[in-house]
């Protein structure tokens, strides 16, 4: 085994690209979920140990296998130690960069039954901005200009400049131009469950093409996109949830025992009275359209409405973030870069294999809590 240590605003009017939004059904909720609450605090720091474990199912050739490794330190997460353990030739930790922190295992063509496995160590706690505690917020010049700049699936200018100018036309104040845009993204998108993984995270062309229903990475890739287009620096963070909802919301948690499917990616803006804060439209929508039965339209009471006002400025602790990391290019990887890592990845000589086909890529994902 080998270890490392580590240490806004009314609603924005809906535009034409709403158009595209499908009839949902109105579900206002029930007198019982009415006095649904759900409101992160900060407070006492929760210990996991995580683990993943890869195994390639149908090998060819060599095969090269990449997995995340949590390395965000922050006021709600500390990335501690890693370990792992693999019959490969070759192990390593590798940074190519990008802010991605990743273990590189690769195995020979003799082979014949891949295996790795990666336990990391984190602590995390919730998130909830004080709106009323102003101050002013210190942060590196050339970590802001960073999160300024667009990417390969989050352009700046065209159609991505025109949207954001015209979802917070008429807000002066940065608080006022992310509020208008978290307003904005309720009301014109929607979590679409046929969407597969956390989606593609292609600001450009769900615009473009006016199709807004996505999951977590396409919702809160526009959410970002439009945040840095008028100028507020804002970054999406790719994680995977750890543990149940303290709230009972089923769509806000997950199994400790198999995350596999866990993966959510949120985001955060930085604001000059405040520092970074929270922020996720994209958990909003999945509440709306997965925690009933019914697909809820409307973000006030309800189910909905302690979500939608708890999740501008904050988020529960029960998720860990692997990195900020967009434009990822794997070392020694033959099949071009991700447009974030969130999720394990391998190759071999037909090509990269797919995450999602359980046939020849097998990875399985749980978290223990470690009470102190």
């Amino acid at each position: 085994m080998t270890t490392v240590r580590r240490t806004f605003l009314k609603n924005a009017v809906a535009t034409g690209i709403a158009t595209s939004l499908p009839a949902i059904a109105f579900a206002q909720g029930s007198a019982s979920a009415s006095a649904r609450r759900f409101a992160p605090r900060p407070g006492d720091w929760r210990t996991f140990e995580v683990t993943t474990r890869v195994e390639i199912l149908m090998p060819q050739g060599a095969t090269r296998a990449w997995l995340p490794i949590p390395c965000v330190d922050s006021d709600y997460q500390r990335s501690l130690e890693s370990s792992y353990t693999s019959n490969g030739q070759t192990q390593r930790l590798a940074d190519n960069g990008s802010g991605a922190q990743m273990l590189y295992v690769e195995f020979p063509a003799s082979e014949v039954n891949p295996v790795v496995t990666l336990t990391s160590r984190v602590q995390t706690q919730s998130r909830a901005v004080d709106w009323s505690a102003r101050r002013s917020a210190r942060e590196d010049a050339d970590t802001l200009r960073h999160w300024l700049q667009p990417t390969k699936l989050v352009p700046l200018d065209g159609i991505v400049l025109q949207t954001a100018l015209q979802a917070t036309r008429g807000a002066s104040t940065e608080f006022e131009k992310v509020r208008a845009v978290y307003d904005w993204i309720l009301t014109n998108t929607y979590r679409e469950p046929k969407v597969r993984g956390c989606g593609a995270g292609d600001v450009k062309t769900m615009l473009e093409t006016g199709n807004l229903g996505g999951k977590c990475a396409d919702l809160n890739a526009i959410f970002v996109g439009l945040c840095r287009a008028v100028g507020i620096p804002a970054r999406d963070l790719y994680g995977v949830r750890l543990a149940p909802s303290a709230f009972d919301y089923k769509t806000l948690g997950a199994n400790p025992a198999g995350l596999q499917r866990a993966q959510h990616c949120r985001s955060e803006v930085f604001l000059k009275e405040h520092g970074w804060v929270a922020m996720d439209p994209a958990d909003v929508a999945k509440v709306m359209r997965e925690e009933t039965p019914q697909w809820i339209k409307s973000t006030q009471g309800g189910v909905v409405g302690p979500v939608s006002r708890a999740l501008f400025g904050g988020w529960e602790g029960n998720w860990m973030a692997y990195s900020s990391a967009v434009d990822v290019v794997l070392p020694h990887s033959s099949s071009g870069q991700l447009g974030f890592f969130m999720y394990p990845a391998a190759e071999n000589a037909g090509g990269r294999l797919d995450p999602y086909s359980p046939d020849d890529f097998r990875y399985d994902i749980s978290a223990k809590e470690i009470k102190a």
